[in-house]
């Protein structure tokens, strides 16, 4: 009698555990999203040459699919609403939204260019939801190999490729304090294996500082300089501390060191190899060729 209530108790702990596990997962209903995260700007000129083009091409890309849009930056999106009545979620939002429609297979492609601070907090954020559907993948950023580096400067350097001697591009990257921003200094190796020793990357807020780039441009005795943002849009930092007037911008530094500085204030998400990229990005994902991002 003992024995056989205690298998009774075994069976229905068992069959609970299994109940729970598959509760917690939604149906394979057939619905496909695909959630497309960036940082976001206000600047409304440039989010639709960047971010919504490149969102654009996604759903040409993936007409099977439902495709939604995250910004990562809080303050981005209150400034949307509060200055044009624009409604965006935040990542927590928009994985609810996905929830509550119910959608089976979530892919969430992020437009972020380095794998730093904001990709790791868009990783511990999406993958509290993995649970919540059959399928949840999170892709890569747009510098995640040594093939994207190399497809990154194919696809810009129609923009350096016939430099004079005495010319020289510098790119403005965004730079952060975690370990990622190493991944400027690849970049800049890279470039310079490829033979376009006349352009340098430096960052806004991390090293290379503009100081050290100015030292190479010294070094090369380099006079004319062209400054371009190494960013997904042009924004406040390129419109501002790249190319302002102010006396701590780049332009202002660089003329005020005798150099002649043109600027060109363009984001990264304008350019149709950039994009190709994320969508490569994006399709690898689908695909299965990506091992799961964990928490980081």
């Amino acid at each position: 009698m003992k024995k056989g209530l205690i298998v009774t108790l075994i069976i229905v702990l068992v069959v609970s555990l299994f109940s729970g596990c598959s509760s917690s997962l939604a149906t394979d209903n057939g619905k496909r999203a695909i959630l497309v995260v960036s940082f976001g700007t206000s600047y409304n000129d440039s989010r639709a040459l960047t971010i919504e083009a490149t969102e654009n091409r996604i759903k040409d890309e993936f007409p099977d699919y439902d495709i939604f849009r995250a910004f990562t930056s809080q303050i981005i999106i209150d400034k949307l609403k509060n200055r044009d009545n624009l409604d965006i979620n935040n990542v927590l939002q928009a994985m609810e939204q996905l929830k509550k429609d119910k959608y089976s297979e979530v892919y969430i492609q992020p437009l972020h260019v380095i794998n730093g601070e904001e990709y790791n907090d868009l990783l511990n954020q999406a993958n509290n939801y993995k649970d919540s559907f059959n399928t949840l993948r999170i892709g890569k950023p747009l510098l995640s190999s040594t093939e994207d580096y190399q497809k990154a400067i194919d696809a810009l350097k129609d923009k350096f490729s016939n430099l004079e001697k005495n010319e020289a591009v510098v790119f403005m990257g965004h730079g952060t304090p975690h370990i990622a921003n190493a991944q400027y200094s690849e970049l800049s190796y890279m470039l310079h294996d490829e033979g376009y020793s006349n352009v340098f990357v430096g960052t806004v807020e991390g090293y290379p500082t503009i100081d050290n780039v100015i030292s190479r441009l010294n070094e090369k005795n380099i006079e004319k300089v062209t400054l371009m943002p190494f960013m997904l849009v042009a924004g406040d930092h390129a419109n501002n501390d790249m190319a302002g007037d102010e006396s701590d911008s780049w332009k202002t530094i660089l003329k005020k060191d005798g150099f002649e500085v043109t600027t060109y204030i363009h984001g990264l998400g304008e350019v149709k190899g950039i994009q190709d990229l994320y969508v490569e990005h994006l399709r690898n994902l689908i695909d299965g060729l990506y091992e799961p991002e964990e928490n980081k």
